[in-house]
């Protein structure tokens, strides 16, 4: 595999191609990750792979067919399949003419970039300083560091030769008392781990579990409660996956307007807030192009290679834009806005207040931690259930005096933009329950004034 550069299987899949239309995609991968349990680490490892997907367009319809481990004599056959895929299909409903070419990347016929067990040459070292502190506390640490590296090279029988390398990196910190009936959670997102200090998130988790020494318990309510960046990218995820202009403009949204049409235009947010994608987002840059494998509500194959460019999804707390592929954009009669792999909330007020401020100004309310095992309850309102998870405090008098129970959650990240009255810093985070899928998020701290726990939790 590691003969024949992904360059030269994108051009072998376009030569041999005899559709109407087509587009490949090769991903190099290469991961390492770190898992320690105990106060030790336990395992580590690298792995490397590549795939391959072929899509032929022939009449309108689609066909599309992905490979793992290809080698130069795997490639015909994708594209024959693919070929005969399209060839039996019906004409696709978003059917659209491929985006045309422009100037090509010039790295595009470079080798694919790769990561190895070398980037936590710093990492490693701080976990052992930190499984001395924890031995000493009285703590056990447990957690995982994993950084994925992918190169994506595109072409398309109109020309196009794009390429984007991505680095992604994740890091969970999860520290218990001795007994294992305390536990606290800290995660970040980062490109290379250079700027992940191990030290101030395990010093973060020791003060948790302090608080954690006295408990109180409270029965389901609606609560005060400040959310951190973790929780708040949870639901802000969410909310912009659900965001599709289609969807709205057929009334099956939390973003349609009552008798026809969307809400765009209309106040959102209480606050100032904008929720926005910029592929340059320092830190956070994420491909400048559409990579499609597959058509879907808000993404579309025909789409692959057209460019990014930064969007507001919500602008000072109002509605400015949707999701939409070329096909739904002309449907909707909307600009084409697909979907940016970041995202961002912050607010324009000046002076935004850190966390602990946050906590140091309220008189009683609930401060969490995270959130999970969340799941859509009702799309036309967008109200989602889940539970709190590691650590839930209360907060009085503008200090924390102890750990409360576990909650199950029902709020709608919509309603709940409508309700908050105060935002903090925006920092990057991790968002807990999505970090599989999503880690390139900044949030700010949030104040809601009325927070609904609808049940109590017995999960830990």
């Amino acid at each position: 595999m590691s003969l024949t550069h992904p360059h030269e299987l994108v051009e072998r899949a376009l030569g041999l191609s005899r559709a109407d239309g087509c587009v490949v995609i090769a991903e190099e991968e290469s991961t390492a990750n770190l898992r320690w349990a105990g106060n030790a680490l336990t395992t580590n490892g690298v792995t490397r792979g590549r795939r391959l997907t072929v899509i032929s367009t022939v009449a309108g319809a689609v066909g599309v067919v992905a490979q793992e481990a290809v080698t130069p004599d795997d490639v015909e056959q994708l594209v024959r399949a693919a070929e005969a895929a399209a060839r039996a299909a019906e004409p696709a409903e978003d059917a659209q003419p491929l985006i045309a070419a422009r100037p090509a990347d010039p790295r595009f016929t470079e080798a694919p970039g790769a990561t190895d067990i070398s980037v936590f040459a710093a990492l490693a070292p701080a976990l052992g300083e930190a499984f001395a502190r924890a031995r000493a506390n009285g703590e056990l640490l447990y957690g995982f560091a994993r950084h994925e590296h992918t190169s994506s090279y595109l072409g398309s029988s109109t020309g196009l030769r794009l390429r984007h390398d991505q680095p992604t990196g994740t890091f969970e910190l999860n520290a218990k008392t001795a007994d294992l009936t305390g536990s606290a959670w800290a995660g970040a997102a980062t490109r290379d781990f250079t700027d992940v200090d191990v030290a101030a998130l395990h010093a973060d988790l020791t003060r948790r579990l302090g608080w954690g020494r006295t408990k109180v318990e409270l029965p389901a309510g609606r609560y005060e409660v400040i959310l951190p960046p973790s929780a708040v990218a949870d639901l802000m995820v969410y909310l912009s996956w659900s965001a599709g202009a289609r969807d709205a403009v057929e009334g099956r949204s939390v973003f349609s307007k009552a008798g026809g049409g969307t809400r765009l235009g209309e106040r959102i947010g209480a606050l100032p807030l904008t929720l926005r994608s910029d592929p340059a987002e320092p830190g956070l840059e994420a491909a400048p192009f559409v990579l499609a494998h597959a058509s879907g509500e808000n993404d579309s194959v025909f789409d692959n290679g057209a460019p990014l460019a930064a969007t507001d999804w919500l602008r000072e707390g109002r509605l400015a834009h949707l999701l939409t592929t070329r096909h739904s954009a002309g449907l909707a009669g909307l600009p084409v806005t697909p979907p940016i792999d970041n995202l961002v909330l912050e607010t324009s007020a000046p002076d935004a207040p850190t966390l602990a401020e946050m906590i140091a100004r309220t008189e009683r309310g609930l401060l969490l931690t995270c959130l999970w095992y969340i799941r859509e309850v009702d799309p036309a309102t967008l109200l989602l259930t889940g539970l709190t998870r590691d650590g839930v405090y209360l907060v009085e008098n503008g200090e924390v005096v102890g750990a409360v129970n576990n909650f199950r959650f029902n709020e709608s990240p919509v309603d709940l933009l409508g309700r908050i009255t105060e935002a903090g810093r925006t920092e990057r985070c991790l968002p807990r329950e999505w970090g599989d899928w999503f880690t390139r998020a900044a949030m700010p701290p949030v104040r809601v004034p009325d927070f609904h726990m609808s049940s109590v939790s017995q999960a830990s």
